[in-house]
């Protein structure tokens, strides 16, 4: 489900079900990390600055960790459930930093379907490795089938 130069599928609610996932791999480089820091406003030194992030308590720059958390995004709109979903909820537990050069993977895993309203909540797991970097659930609402 990494590869991006296939067109998205657009999955219903009713396609899915509980356990299917999703997952999808990005290097976070300095150029991403600088980027983020235009467009959000966030320049916290210990992700711009390389001599201020020496003296932190990681000893180099780190990732944003929204940054990184934008990767659970990425699984969700374009690879799984894929186009049209809309996100309704996220909640984040950061665990460790993520370094420039890592490459995170997140997953997403279907944990319980709400038929009433068309949305359906997830386990997000973000990771370097084996380490887990982020993790927390979301809920997500389904596109409408075309008429």
């Amino acid at each position: 489900m990494n590869d991006q130069a296939t067109a998205p599928k657009v999955r219903y609610f009713d396609q899915i079900a509980e356990g299917m996932s999703g997952e999808f791999s990005k290097t976070i480089s300095e150029a991403d990390v600088n980027a983020f820091a235009e467009v959000s406003g966030d320049k916290n030194p210990v992700h711009v600055d390389a001599e201020f992030a020496a003296t932190s308590i990681f000893g180099q720059r780190i990732s944003h960790g929204m940054l990184v958390a934008g990767v659970i995004s990425a699984v969700f709109g374009y690879h799984f459930p894929g186009p049209g979903w809309i996100y309704v909820n996220q909640s984040l537990k950061f665990k460790a930093p993520v370094f420039l050069g890592d490459t995170v993977t997140a997953v997403v895993t279907a944990t319980k379907l709400i038929p009433e309203k068309q949305m359906i909540e997830f386990d997000t797991v973000v990771s370097v490795g084996d380490k887990v970097v982020i993790d927390g659930t979301a809920l997500l609402m389904s596109p409408r089938r075309p008429k």
